[in-house]
């Protein structure tokens, strides 16, 4: 008996009725190979036989088996597989609560529900969480603390032994290592769909492109998906154009590849893919970038690659920081062009064009969060670098002169931004042609320039020639051509024209909410905008809402001390006022006017309209000399920033007239009650 064949014993045993009725359960049969292929195909003698030929076969009895690999599934059991599917939040919740000793830590539901996501329900892994909570004695705060403080700690926990009386005795089977086999089973089975897994465990999770992986035949990728979707490592959606790949397979990936030496190299791999096919983003193709930029993110997380591949990170550095450029994300594309921008100088050095394509990036997001000293300093630096390297006319030179002129637009200094805004259509004309998109923003940004000095005739005839030009060359619903609409109406609001004004920030808020998102600055702009023409027209409630609304986005996109938030304060305050509420309007302008001073300089023209708003404020509480003697310091000031005939200028004159009159009158009546009174 000794040499005797036990498998064969028992297969011929429970082929017979009279073993009567039983159930064989043959347990993670996920190696097709082990199942089904024998030692030597043309030998079916004694030592030879597949694994699947010693199954019994009796009308008594029934095999269960339980696999993994759904392909063993189906060529064992046909049509009758079952599948079971993910547990439910529900039934996670008792099967942690049923594992735990002390049940009252599943009380902790916010902490619990949050781990059982993060385990993404697998019955294993709740019983293992369960095991080491119960070892350790801590809360499931704590456990979750370890579980994502970092992938090491992690792969610590999934490769915790631990005792499960429904197990065998002496089998150890922590879920670290049994991916791990089947890891080893796919590395050996199927080379595509091994490289498939090392791509899209250095990536995000979740919608994970088809077009991120490596390319084969039609008939190979169709054979390696299968084996990934078979183990249930990877979920297929969209028709196979992009995939999720299960959290806890995500991270015993990256630390299998990194126990073997093979990580760097991976990364390396998906970085080449990624940077050959994410494109430099523009209106578009931003839903292209969009879908690319979770892996990109995860991508540029890594710190290990090699020197020969920093071309390729400052490339997809570049990019990303131009889409949260045109996301309104400026915080986040900072990050990107410095880091982009110490790439380029290590590289290829100071003078090259890169560098200062860098240059200038960083320069305008720090302009768009309000930076403009800084912003100002690298425009002028680059300027100077653009001219010697790429001469007087060059595009980009152009590009850095309109940049600079926008920045000095932004401090205020109106009469030097018209200068060189002049300077840059002329040119620009010249050099790219009057229909260019570049020319187009000259125009543009001259006819806001114009506007500022109070030429509003002169800005609306530009922003109306502009819109035209931008509709033909880049269609009506670019956030350019949107640009031109929203200064259009700012013209139209200035020249009184609100009804005209109020339509056009109505139609462009839509299509910006549509275009670019609720919360993009320019959005946020459209709702200041048309918060304040209808104000003008006496919408003083809605305005005040609009306003407050506007107020809160700003803060939280751009910050509490960005210039368009102060300025949604100083139009919050001024819808107050209008409304009759100037204890509260004059607080906030109080408020304004100080951050201001500190963000925007006293003599900026921003700052002066505050100055200006809260004498009037001071002058409807009765406040009549403090009212007159800020608004003489306004005057002054406005006269030396703004000149004599600016609009501003002329505003502070009447507001000064009118608090003296009012002042005078209330001084007559004062007066006249003191005549009336008995003595």
């Amino acid at each position: 008996m000794d040499k005797a064949d036990v498998k064969s014993l028992v297969k011929a045993y429970l082929s017979q009725e009279i073993a009567g009725r039983w159930l064989l359960i043959v347990d993670n049969a996920d190696d097709f190979e082990m199942l089904y292929k024998r030692a030597n195909e043309s030998d079916e003698s004694f030592g030879s036989l597949a694994l699947a030929d010693y199954l019994p076969f009796s009308r008594k009895g029934s095999i269960l088996f339980t696999t993994r690999n759904h392909e063993v599934a189906v060529n064992q059991a046909g049509i009758d597989v079952v599948t079971v599917e993910e547990m439910t939040e529900r039934d996670s919740l008792g099967l942690l609560e049923a594992n735990l000793i002390d049940k009252s830590l599943v009380a902790e539901i916010d902490a619990a529900k949050k781990l059982l996501n993060l385990l993404t329900y697998l019955p294993l892994a709740i019983r293992q969480a369960a095991a080491f909570i119960n070892q350790k004695q801590m809360s499931i705060y704590d456990y979750l603390g370890i579980y994502e403080s970092d992938d090491q700690d992690l792969i610590e926990l999934l490769s915790e032994d631990f005792e499960d009386q429904g197990r065998y005795q002496n089998i150890k089977n922590p879920i670290a290592s049994t991916w791990l086999i089947s890891f080893r089973q796919i590395q050996q089975h199927n080379t595509l769909a091994a490289q498939y897994l090392y791509f899209m465990s250095c990536v995000a999770q979740r919608d994970i492109p088809h077009s991120l992986l490596p390319s084969a035949s039609k008939l190979r990728e169709v054979r390696a998906i299968g084996m990934l979707k078979a183990f249930a490592f990877i979920t297929v959606h969209k028709g196979g154009k992009s995939y999720d790949i299960h959290r806890l397979v995500q991270v015993a990936v990256r630390n299998w590849l990194n126990t073997t030496g093979e990580l760097t190299r991976w990364y390396c791999e998906i970085m080449k893919q990624t940077a050959s096919i994410f494109p430099f983003c523009k209106h578009e193709n931003r839903y292209e970038c969009t879908m690319y930029l979770p892996h990109v993110q995860s991508i540029l997380k890594f710190q290990d690659f090699p020197a020969g591949f920093r071309e390729s990170l400052w490339g997809l550095l570049f990019s990303t920081g131009e889409y949260f450029v045109q996301a309104g994300r400026y915080i986040e594309a900072e990050k990107m062009y410095r880091k982009a921008l110490d790439f380029t100088k290590g590289l290829f050095g100071d003078d090259h064009p890169w560098t200062l394509a860098n240059i200038n990036n960083l320069a305008i997001v720090l302009q768009r969060q309000g930076k403009n000293t800084d912003a100002e300093t690298l425009q002028r630096h680059l300027l100077e670098l653009n001219k010697r390297v790429l001469g007087d006319h060059h595009p980009d030179t152009l590009h850095n002169i309109n940049n600079l002129a926008e920045v000095l637009r932004h401090q205020g200094k109106y009469a030097d931004a018209e200068t060189l805004h002049q300077q840059t259509l002329k040119l620009s004309k010249g050099v790219l042609g009057n229909n260019h998109p570049d020319t187009l923003d000259s125009i543009s940004n001259l006819a806001v320039v114009l506007s500022e000095q109070g030429k509003y005739a002169d800005a609306e005839t530009l922003q109306l020639q502009t819109l035209e030009l931008r509709k033909g060359v880049l269609g009506d619903e670019h956030p350019r051509t949107l640009g031109s609409v929203n200064n259009l109406a700012e013209a139209l609001r200035h020249q009184g024209k609100y009804a005209d004004a109020e339509t056009l920030h109505q139609q462009t808020l839509e299509l910006r909410k549509g275009v670019l998102g609720n919360n993009h600055p320019d959005t946020l702009d459209s709702m200041s905008n048309l918060a304040v023409v209808l104000s003008k027209q006496g919408r003083y409630a809605d305005a005040e809402t609009l306003q407050l609304q506007t107020l809160e986005l700003r803060k939280g996109v751009l910050g509490d001390k960005h210039p368009h938030t102060l300025s949604s304060m100083n139009n919050l305050a001024e819808a107050l006022r209008q409304q009759g509420k100037y204890a509260d309007a004059e607080t906030l302008q109080l408020q304004t006017l100080e951050l201001k001073k500190g963000v925007l300089g006293d003599d900026h023209p921003s700052t002066l309209s505050s100055m200006s708003n809260l004498a009037v404020v001071l002058s409807e509480r009765g406040k009549y000399a403090d009212a007159e003697t800020l608004l003489l310091q306004t005057l002054e000031v406005r006269k030396g920033v703004l000149g004599d005939d600016h609009p501003d200028t002329l505003a502070s004159i009447n507001n000064l007239a009118l608090v003296r009159r009012d002042a005078a009158a209330a001084n007559a009546r004062a007066q006249e009650r003191g005549a009336r009174s008995p003595a």
